[in-house]
């Protein structure tokens, strides 16, 4: 019987491989595949951003009354003008980098994004985001669904998760290495120096030998060759050498992994980064140098612009597409512990050289009357006005060039939404 690489990996044998690395089949498809092909960044904000200080309505005033400590005073707010029902909006003050990418044209801010009945469950609202399918949060992630989509073979570094345990997102038959550290991700041994090289060696010496009538042991021997080549391909991206200086957070340098493996053409085209923090139930301290989500902010901001800058200087930026998600948005009224609890819609980012920047969708009336269409939960929460996968789906069509409706299961194309 003859087996797929395909299948071995996701075979009981896969363990075999993993000791040395995600096995590698084609390792110079990754490099002819490197000229101008497109990257897709997946970011997710760990713990329900709270968008209304992230894109502040910063003059209804019930953003104020409803929000004595948390609300941003509109003389502080980064304005980057009114969307289409002409409502104010400011960014965030710290948000200084974000900004000076959105007057590029570069940023997107998709407003009321989420779904009916929206989750406040931290694990099933990540899991309806991560699957887009509100019916069936336990399915194959929507990113996972689209490698498994790719015709064979598919390179072994075609996804590259920076963090260590697999996101949902990305789950599917198509393996997923968990690279935190590309200078991290080597040969395995409890020996060091020439004594590691040595068992390297004899490992790749072992594995030349390809027994024609062994067809089972020649996969094996044939898939170690090409896990060796993967390592030393994701070796050279540990010695990436950018020239803007990333900040020394986790996510600063996850997005510098991510452009040193864009930049080193090693055949990765969808990478997934994640910063936490966003359960921001208490102290939220939204307009406190060094508050929890003055500091949130910060993190963001920085990392993102040491990666659009970097990836600019490479010639990079018109490959590569940051698309931003979190499992739900903040209540609308701050809780007596100055922080705001579980809510319903959010916002979503999409940054990129050939977004079409701007705000999309409608901010919230905050008015707090039950009757007020923009507010659902007595209107304590945001209602949501787009559904989250129709961003997926513009992402999936107009950037990844696969069709939505057969890897969302619907149509979920929206008019209007156009920021690529």
């Amino acid at each position: 019987m003859k087996v797929t690489r395909r299948q071995f990996v996701t075979g009981g044998v896969a363990a075999f491989t993993v000791t040395y690395a995600v096995p590698g089949f084609l390792s110079d498809l990754a490099r002819a595949q490197g000229a101008h092909a497109r990257n897709l960044v997946v970011l997710y904000m760990s713990g329900g951003n709270d968008s209304l200080s992230m894109l502040a309505p910063y003059n209804d005033p019930f953003y104020t009354s409803r929000r004595p400590t948390l609300a941003i005073p509109a003389g502080q707010v980064l304005q980057i003008g009114t969307d289409s029902s002409r409502v104010a909006l400011g960014l965030h003050p710290r948000l200084t980098g974000l900004k000076q990418i959105f007057d590029q044209g570069r940023l997107a801010f998709i407003q009321r994004t989420g779904y009916e009945n929206q989750s406040r469950s931290h694990f099933t609202g990540t899991d309806i985001w991560s699957t887009a399918d509100p019916n069936n949060s336990q399915g194959l992630g929507w990113v996972g669904r689209y490698l498994d989509s790719l015709p064979s073979p598919v390179d072994p570094l075609v996804g590259w998760n920076t963090t260590g345990s697999l996101p949902h997102v990305l789950q599917a038959h198509t393996a997923v290495p968990a690279i935190a550290s590309p200078a991290g991700y080597a040969f395995s041994s409890p020996n060091s120096g020439a004594e590691a090289a040595a068992e390297r060696s004899t490992a790749v010496r072992i594995a030349s030998h390809v027994p024609v009538d062994r067809p089972e042991l020649a996969f094996v021997y044939g898939s170690t060759q090409a896990a060796l080549a993967t390592l030393d391909r994701v070796a050279t991206v540990a010695s990436y050498r950018p020239s803007p200086a990333y900040p020394t957070t986790g996510f600063a340098q996850a997005l510098q992994a991510v452009a040193g493996a864009m930049t080193k053409s090693i055949g990765t085209r969808v990478f997934y980064v994640t910063t936490a923090g966003f359960d921001t139930h208490a102290a939220q301290n939204v307009n406190t140098v060094g508050g929890a989500y003055y500091n949130l902010m910060a993190t963001l901001n920085d990392g993102l612009l040491a990666f659009y800058n970097d990836l600019r200087g490479q010639g990079l930026l018109d490959d590569t597409l940051v698309l931003s998600f979190s499992e739900f948005g903040r209540r609308i009224t701050e809780n007596g512990s100055q922080g705001t609890d579980h809510g319903s819609a959010s916002v979503m980012m999409a940054m990129g050289g050939k977004v079409n920047g701007g705000l999309y969708g409608t901010a919230p009336d905050l008015n707090p009357d039950p009757k007020n269409p923009t507010l659902e939960n007595s209107a304590g929460d945001v209602k949501y006005e787009t559904d989250f996968r129709s961003v997926y789906a513009q992402v999936l069509d107009s950037w990844l060039g696969t069709d939505s409706a057969r890897l969302l299961g619907g149509n979920f194309r929206k008019s209007g939404l156009g920021f690529i």
